[in-house]
């Protein structure tokens, strides 16, 4: 069953998706940095990594296919990986430059942080971008993300250094900014440091 939001929806992955995520990730503009190049993913390799998922009940990930509700287009892909069960998480996208700037992948940020708080019960959920990337930076912020680790000049793009960049986003502060939706988990109760100056 699909995540649902106004304009798109996150749909599992199928064969059919194959030739569309090829081609965002051999997409120099869709890239997040150089550790993923050179732009020479086969079509072979998404197969092998589509074929050989295997089915689990002990999830530690989920990829999606963003696909714009009244057309039925692929926009793109987002998923979560790293879960650590109630606690984190990783998230990750890359959208179609066609659908840049539409809202497609704010709204797909948004219907998975929901799933990741509301249905998987997590305390944090983490990104990584660069800070060649501001439109990446943008779209974190407007969910509430901040920045949390700054590794300078740690990336290489296009001839030139980028600052990596770790943003999360914690449970309370997804849910100060969704007063629609009520938190049912208890909190953790944050423990201050003694100062040792009594």
């Amino acid at each position: 069953m699909p995540l649902e939001g106004e304009i798109v929806r996150l749909r599992e992955e199928r064969a059919s998706d194959l030739h569309f995520l090829q081609a965002l990730r051999n997409d120099l503009d869709t890239q997040a940095w150089s550790k993923a190049l050179p732009p020479d993913y086969t079509l072979e390799m998404y197969q092998k990594r589509f074929q050989g998922r295997e089915f689990s009940y002990d999830r530690t990930d989920g990829r999606f296919i963003i696909e714009l509700k009244e057309t039925e287009e692929v926009a793109g892909t987002i998923l979560y990986s790293n879960l650590v069960s109630r606690w984190e998480a990783t998230i990750g996208i890359m959208v179609a430059k066609p659908f840049w700037g539409k809202g497609v992948a704010q709204e797909a940020q948004e219907i998975l942080l929901r799933f990741l708080f509301e249905e998987l019960g997590l305390r944090v959920v983490r990104l990584w971008t660069h800070s060649g990337n501001p439109h990446a930076i943008q779209l974190a912020e407007r969910a509430g993300f901040q920045i949390a680790l700054r590794q300078r000049e740690a990336i290489f793009k296009a001839g030139q250094l980028y600052d990596n960049i770790v943003m999360d986003l914690l449970r309370p502060e997804y849910y100060a900014r969704h007063p629609e939706l009520t938190d049912r988990l208890p909190g953790f109760q944050v423990v201050e440091q003694a100062t040792g100056s009594e």
